[in-house]
């Protein structure tokens, strides 16, 4: 359903290539910053060019080699570092926060996300992201032995430092005036509890990793008792369907025109794996019985390690919504 801006952006994002920078509308840049050792191959960060300076929409990994790509890329198409103003993060995931320290302390930029994502406060509700993860893995019923090794699997590749602070932690929907152009930050959950997106009132909303151009979408991590990322997804997606939006900006993979329409598609999706679930799962069945009985891309067995306990986690999601 999603339609390229740039079928040049595309067709490197599909030949597993890394885009150069390009031009969604006049004064809005994409630039995608290289993740090195990622499967994710980039982050595609933005840059919104504002009579009040820079706004950048995420931060990339915090890591030597993709401070220095976005510099460079910077560099190329006019601008600098030290003109930015503000750095909008669409959630707290180490490939979106990375270098937005770095950005503050050339530019004096001041830093927002989501207040429920913003990590003290996360700390205090939720814990860190281990500690999330270790609960979800004890909440979908999987023997001892399986939960341990996936827990001790995800702590050898776990990078992720909780520690930025925030200039302004944003709470519901807020709109921000930079000069002559207006952003409004929404709410939008269901990849994260804070997950937020940025709509630029000309017809551009950034979606972070809530919408792709393609594929899924990766649900929260559940471990409290009123948790559905599945039911908070379903909303957001509405809302971004509702706001009538030209082109969305997602954090991976391109920028797209069709919006509503890639909305209502993605929603189906996952509303076609709630259904599922809830036709597997029969009284007293966990996640960990109904995950093995999904139908994934592979047998369960055939699946990587990684993959098992992201379809754990994912299940346990689904039953929250499905049950």
């Amino acid at each position: 359903m999603s339609i390229p801006v740039s079928e040049a952006h595309a067709a490197s994002y599909r030949a597993r290539e890394v885009p150069t920078p390009a031009q969604v509308i006049d004064g809005v840049w994409a630039v995608p910053v290289p993740l090195h050792g990622s499967a994710l191959r980039a982050v595609t960060v933005f840059l919104i060019e504002t009579r009040a300076g820079l706004v950048l929409i995420d931060a990339g990994y915090d890591h030597p080699s993709c401070w220095a790509s976005f510099r460079r890329s910077l560099t190329a198409i006019g601008h600098s570092v030290e003109a930015i103003c503000t750095v909008l993060i669409t959630h707290n995931h180490p490939d979106h926060v990375g270098f937005a320290d770095q950005v503050r302390a050339v530019s004096g930029a001041r830093v927002m996300m989501g207040a429920a994502d913003d990590f003290a406060a996360m700390h205090g509700v939720r814990g860190g992201f281990l500690e999330q993860l270790r609960t979800a893995l004890d909440l979908t019923g999987a023997p001892r032995d399986v939960i341990d090794g996936m827990y001790a699997d995800a702590v050898k590749v776990a990078e992720h430092h909780e520690s930025l602070r925030l200039d302004t932690a944003l709470t519901g929907d807020t709109e921000l005036r930079f000069g002559d152009v207006t952003i409004r930050a929404l709410h939008a959950p269901g990849h994260t509890y804070g997950h937020t997106v940025y709509f630029d009132t000309r017809g551009l909303v950034f979606t972070g990793d809530t919408m792709m151009a393609e594929g899924p979408t990766q649900l929260a991590i559940v471990n409290r008792p009123g948790d559905d990322p599945a039911g908070d997804l379903f909303r957001s997606l509405d809302r971004i369907r509702d706001l009538g939006a030209a082109i969305a900006c997602p954090a991976h993979q391109f920028p797209y025109r069709e919006v509503g329409g890639r909305a209502e598609e993605l929603k189906a999706f996952h509303q076609a794996e709630v259904d599922q679930a809830r036709t597997i799962a029969g009284p007293g069945d966990t996640a960990w019985d109904v995950a093995r009985r999904m139908p994934w891309k592979k047998p369960w067995d055939e699946l990587g390690g990684g993959t098992r306990r992201f379809s754990l986690v994912h299940t346990l999601a689904l039953l929250r919504n499905a049950r």
